[in-house]
């Protein structure tokens, strides 16, 4: 991917060069696509994401927020250190490196940081994956079984081999559609060293989400037997393949 940054007094969009060149402000606002009967609000995560349709397709936009304690104080804002350490920039950078591994995870059209003094605020646009449940969705259902097990481990092998570490790696986050499944919202993820130790600690993130969703409310036995053995196989089968 070749980058384009577009820079005026208040702020910077970073896009592909290749994409639309008509990427601007208006881009990020979600009444420019109110106004063109173009936007749904779809609930997850801090506040939800607003799926747009735009001349690349169905978007969505998502408006970095804080979460926890800083929330109350900060609200969605960051504190300024340099646009290349912003959050919408870095996550940009990661999802384009994604891209370029052949990584199932979202392709990256834009981001965006708006700076006021020693604060910023963001948004970040990517192609929307159609047709698609979260993994908690499934759970919900009760989709999640030994054969989708098995398909989340060794998807999550796949980016763990490469060394990409996800910061939030719960069931929200995994989406499955008939395309297969992807791993999104890279938020502060990075690139890392592959190393068993942060590899355990993003599947005990996983692990806790799905105990939280009530994945082994019947019975952890069977929780264990049916879903995370077979998810823990597949992943250590794909690390070392």
């Amino acid at each position: 991917m070749h980058e384009r940054m577009q820079q005026d007094a208040r702020g910077a969009i970073l896009c592909d060069a290749a994409g639309p060149p008509q990427v601007g402000d208006d881009w990020f606002a979600p009444d420019y696509w109110r106004a063109r009967n173009a936007l749904r609000v779809q609930a997850g995560g801090r506040g939800g994401v607003a799926i747009i349709k735009t001349p690349l397709g169905d978007c969505v936009l998502r408006h970095y927020r804080r979460g926890g304690l800083v929330r109350a104080l900060l609200g969605d804002r960051y504190l300024w250190t340099g646009a290349d350490r912003t959050r919408p920039f870095r996550e940009f950078r990661l999802l384009a490196e994604i891209a370029r591994l052949g990584l199932p995870g979202p392709l990256v059209v834009a981001a965006r940081y708006q700076r006021q003094g020693l604060f910023y605020r963001a948004d970040l646009i990517t192609q929307r994956i159609a047709e698609a449940q979260t993994l908690a969705e499934c759970l919900a259902a009760r989709r999640l079984d030994h054969a989708l097990a098995g398909e989340v481990g060794a998807v999550i092998g796949r980016f763990h081999r490469a060394g990409i570490w996800h910061a939030d790696l719960n069931a929200h986050n995994i989406l499955v559609s008939s395309a297969g499944l992807h791993l999104i919202d890279f938020d502060r993820g990075r690139q890392r060293i592959p190393a068993a130790a942060w590899q355990r600690s993003n599947l005990r993130r996983l692990r806790r989400s799905l105990f939280k969703l009530g994945a082994a409310s019947e019975s952890e036995a069977q929780f264990e037997q049916d879903i995370w053995q077979p998810l823990l196989h597949h992943h250590e089968r794909t690390l070392t393949s």
